[in-house]
């Protein structure tokens, strides 16, 4: 088996959301691949030094160089950090992150397409993504999807008469979490009892002005934060419907595990979603910042038991689509 450097923010145990780089390398250890991961610095400066010192230290022992690509100003490391892989002339996979990807490319100088159209590989975890660079003209772009190992999700259906509901990402702007306030407060005038769990780590200050409103108003919002995943998935089976409120975003694995979990999902209609979601089949969708529209849909699915039940057997054949049994295999053919 080859030798890979994995290049990416690995900051789960500094309270971050786990990324591709806390979990991918483990999943391919697994298939026999030697990996080193770098880098866990929460200080974004020594991170990307830790990154250019890796590939130095590795050019005579790696095979490939995967490095996690987003949109945000982590974008500015995958160029550099390609661009020394090009001169030592290493293999480089490109796995591409965000729903605001393509617009990162689009405003790109053709010298930094470059270092992307000299790479080994483009990996897109999602149709969404793979469409949308193929306008780019790239010859080197592979479609991987993200996966999941089903075995970890107690699948269930959770109908009752009550919604109890499930939000889970980090607080952030992007993420909307507000517009979760929105819906719980429109559901709780018809369901004084309704219930909603808001899990993730704070990102930009957002979990603050959520825990300020939900004091404020008296809302009966759970907010623990980020929590391990053996907890939040023991948390989980109190709940019985998932929203997500993003206003960008690709193809979250929160929504496939909503999914897996036998939760019936009700999203925000941007970005990748729907390439996953087949509204009314799979799930159900709406526009972004249509807070009265998606609490409407809450209220319908609990009052009609054979929706929720066709939502929820369908969204988990979805995510069966997704399980790593299914999908290591093009990791394997690709790093083979």
């Amino acid at each position: 088996m080859k030798n890979i450097l994995y290049i990416g923010n690995r900051l789960e145990k500094s309270g971050k959301t786990p990324t591709s780089a806390d979990v991918l390398p483990g999943k391919l250890r697994k298939e026999g691949f030697s990996i080193k991961v770098v880098s866990s610095n929460p200080n974004k400066y020594l991170r990307l030094l830790e990154m250019i010192f890796a590939i130095f230290r590795s050019k005579d022992w790696v095979d490939f160089i995967i490095i996690d690509t987003y949109s945000t100003s982590n974008f500015w490391y995958a160029v550099t950090c390609g661009k020394i892989a090009h001169f030592l002339r290493i293999p480089v996979i490109f796995l591409l992150h965000g729903g605001n990807l393509p617009t990162r490319f689009s405003q790109s100088s053709p010298a930094v397409l470059k270092i992307f159209r000299k790479a080994h590989r483009l990996v897109a975890p999602s149709e969404y993504l793979f469409k949308n660079f193929q306008d780019f003209n790239f010859q080197n772009l592979k479609m991987i999807p993200n996966s999941l190992e089903l075995e970890n999700y107690h699948f269930s259906s959770r109908f009752s008469e009550i919604p109890n509901i499930l939000w889970l990402r980090a607080f952030d702007e992007t993420y909307n979490p507000e517009m979760a306030l929105e819906v719980f407060k429109i559901v709780q005038k018809k369901y004084p009892d309704v219930i909603m769990k808001m899990l993730g780590p704070d990102k930009d200050g957002s979990l603050q002005r959520i825990h300020a409103i939900v004091k404020k108003e008296n809302l009966s919002i759970e907010l623990p934060g980020k929590l391990s995943r053996e907890s939040w998935l023991q948390l989980t089976r109190e709940c019985n419907v998932f929203l997500n409120t993003s206003r960008i975003d690709n193809m979250p694995v929160s929504v496939l595990e909503a999914m897996a979990l036998g939760l019936p999902v009700i999203s925000t209609n941007v970005g990748g979603l729907p390439y996953l979601i087949e509204n009314g089949e799979n799930g159900l969708l709406v526009n972004s910042g249509d807070a009265e529209k998606m609490a409407g849909q809450v209220m319908k699915i609990f009052e009609d038991e054979n929706q929720y039940s066709t939502l929820v057997q369908n969204g988990r054949h979805t995510a069966e689509h997704y399980s790593w049994q299914k999908v290591k295999g093009f990791w394997l053919e690709l790093l083979g």
